[in-house]
């Protein structure tokens, strides 16, 4: 039974390295959430892919490459602009240039998990 087990965990890893590699090939929608050893995404990274499409992509692109409105913050973007998260939560909250704010329109727990989104999945 444990090798049936392990079997089936194997292919579920598989299946989400597959998965999350194929969403981050040009395939013009936000990449999903990964599986973690449980074999459930996890949950916030999940709720920040929600705030991610609804808020951000229609000015960051849904894989995050940017637009013409604004810039990318994939690929590790965010971080290099913004290593101290304080600023990256100040941005979205606050706005800057033309970054609307987000202030009264998200939590503090949706701030910090689409930023963990961008971060992690992007």
């Amino acid at each position: 039974m444990a090798v049936r087990e392990a079997g089936i965990a194997l292919r579920s890893a598989v299946l989400a390295i597959c998965l999350v590699g194929a969403a981050g090939c040009g395939s013009g929608s936000s990449p999903e959430v990964g599986v973690g050893p449980d074999g459930t995404p996890d949950p916030v990274l999940v709720a920040g892919r929600a705030v991610f499409i609804d808020r951000c992509s229609s000015c960051h692109d849904a894989d995050g490459s940017g637009t013409s409105d604004g810039p990318r913050l994939n690929r590790g973007r965010l971080l290099e602009g913004y290593p101290d998260p304080g600023d990256a939560v100040a941005v979205i909250s606050e706005g800057r240039d033309r970054m609307p704010a987000f202030g009264g329109l998200l939590t503090a727990v949706e701030v910090d998990a689409v930023l963990r989104y961008i971060n992690d999945v992007l």
